[in-house]
């Protein structure tokens, strides 16, 4: 299970909804950066700034009142630092911390399913012909 639940939505995209109704500063893959009021976000990354300043490639500034971004043309995000103590992060931290745990050689619980049919089989053929692991 991942760390935003059973469908693992994936930590950027719970950044970008905690992130609606602050100001941001998006770059597009093709050079452009968008600073704004981040209005709406959709889970492919498409998104609505209101009130937004252009800047291009070049350097040449404009004003837009609403533009809408394609998700598959972003290429970052520049959030508020105000976003670092959403509570999201205390579930990442406390998740790597028991995934960290786990690896560190502590038992993980009962093994179920094919896995515990392969440990029996190899079990059993360790034993020798004709033996029987009985637990």
């Amino acid at each position: 299970m991942s760390v935003t639940g059973k469908r693992g939505v994936g930590v950027p995209l719970i950044l970008m909804h905690d992130g609606e109704g602050t100001i941001v500063t998006i770059e597009c893959k093709n050079g452009d950066t968008y600073r704004g009021f981040l209005d709406e976000t959709e889970d492919n990354m498409n998104c609505v700034l209101k009130d937004a300043t252009r800047t291009d490639a070049k350097g040449n500034k404009s004003q837009v009142e609403h533009i809408f971004l394609r998700g598959s043309q972003i290429a970052f995000f520049i959030f508020p630092n105000m976003l670092k103590k959403a509570p999201m992060f205390n579930r990442v931290r406390a998740w790597r911390k028991t995934k960290a745990t786990k690896k560190a050689g502590a038992p993980s619980g009962t093994v179920r399913g094919q896995a515990a049919a392969i440990i029996r089989k190899a079990q059993a053929r360790l034993a020798g012909p004709g033996m029987m692991i009985v637990r």
